[in-house]
């Protein structure tokens, strides 16, 4: 049974590169050359570039997994390519737009992160400086101790604190405690009831605990909240004008689609008006578009808003545990960042999310040049079978753009 004083706290989200592609094929009698850049004889099958039909292909896929509504842009040297598919309320009908507003979930961690590393550049903290040494006492009891563990092994879930229970698992669960105010602080809190899962520094587990903290260190460090942060350093100067953090708000700015759980027995809800965002804070409470959410990665790996000394430690990863390998096979974590292998070698950069009734998936090449940006207005409760198919729908839709074949 599921705790009902610490509700909804963000689930477990995530994300990701790939080579410029060579021309399909050159002068008469010379080798065709293949989308990820490999050559091939004359005579061998290759895949066609990935185009407008391929990607709507791909969106409708992830539809056909049962998801409610899709939005997909993928952008590169070679323009922009958007589609959309289902809809986006399943009473009107109406469809998806590409200019929608969504809950980001867990692509939240890679801004908060961003602005820690930036702080770190400014020599206004350091990576090794302890949760003790900025938040005394914070993290202490059942074997928690704030004095053994550092910022960076928060930034890359390598702190062993468990998340307590989270999520709702009835659709009256969802209606008894939607409009539920839990502030923040009380996840941490929750969390030190529970005794780690390791010793810091020598496993890995996610922990959106771990990036509360964060958010409250970046608070103790500057005198203002995280999302001040967030939007004084990265917002305004990228001009992410649909990008926000809610606070209170249960609702989305327009346009937006309406987001559903869908659960194993066929029941599907509407659970768009939330505040699990506001409880998510720092680990997942921000609202964007797939337009803002690819300027902001691909300003971050194009070395727009860390020096690369920063970008370099972001991009340091380790292994992540076997639920996650599963997920998202060959994975690595860094700070906020995923590395996920391409299906034509090399690997790509990203972070995903996953919140109430949303899931985003996006993806980003080594030089930030080509990007994958996929929301889904659909979330399965009890089923991970069918979650597991939703998500592979997506991540083959930005293996495909980034290796630019269908």
């Amino acid at each position: 049974m599921k705790s009902e004083a610490v509700r909804p706290v963000v689930r477990a989200g995530l994300g990701h590169r790939r080579r410029r592609m060579a021309p399909a094929a050159v002068l008469a009698g010379a080798l065709v050359v293949g989308a990820c850049g490999t050559a091939a004889s004359p005579h061998a099958v290759v895949s066609r570039p990935y185009d407008q039909r391929r990607l709507q292909h791909d969106a409708d896929a992830i539809v056909a997994t049962g998801v409610t509504g899709v939005q997909a842009r993928v952008t590169g040297d070679g323009g922009d390519l958007v589609a959309t598919s289902g809809v986006g309320d399943v009473h009107s009908r109406r469809p998806v737009k590409p200019d929608d507003h969504f809950r980001i979930g867990s692509s939240t961690k890679t801004f908060t992160a961003t602005v820690i590393l930036q702080l770190a550049g400014e020599k206004r903290l350091s990576l090794d400086d302890t949760v003790e040494h900025w938040l005394p006492g914070v993290v202490r009891g059942n074997g928690n101790d704030g004095s053994k563990i550092t910022i960076r092994e928060l930034l890359q879930h390598t702190s062993g604190l468990n998340d307590g229970p989270g999520g709702h698992e009835t659709p009256s669960d969802y209606y008894r405690h939607r409009f539920d105010i839990v502030p923040p602080d009380e996840v941490v809190k929750e969390a030190m009831k529970h005794r780690p899962s390791f010793a810091p520094g020598t496993s890995w587990k996610y922990s959106n605990a771990g990036y509360i903290l964060l958010g409250m260190i970046i608070k103790r460090v500057t005198g203002h909240p995280w999302s001040e942060e967030v939007d004084r350093r990265i917002v305004r100067p990228l001009g992410l004008w649909n990008t926000t953090v809610p606070g209170l708000s249960p609702d989305l700015p327009a346009p937006h689609p309406a987001s559903y759980d869908r659960f194993p027995d066929g029941t599907l809800i509407d659970v768009t008006l939330t505040r699990e965002a506001y409880t998510a804070d720092s680990a997942g409470a921000m609202i964007s578009t797939t337009a803002d959410l690819d300027r902001f990665y691909r300003a971050l790996l194009t070395g727009r808003l860390l020096h690369p000394a920063e970008l370099a430690e972001m991009k340091r990863t380790v292994p992540v545990n076997a639920k996650v390998r599963k997920a998202f096979p060959g994975a690595r974590y860094g700070f906020a960042l995923f590395s996920i292998p391409l299906s034509c070698g090399g690997r790509y950069w990203g972070h995903g999310g996953d919140i109430l009734g949303f899931m985003t998936r996006n993806g980003f090449t080594e030089d930030g040049r080509r990007g994958a940006v996929v929301s889904m207005s659909t979330e399965f409760e009890g089923s991970d079978a069918a979650a597991e198919r939703q998500g592979k729908a997506a991540l083959a839709l930005i293996d495909h753009a980034l290796c630019r074949t269908g």
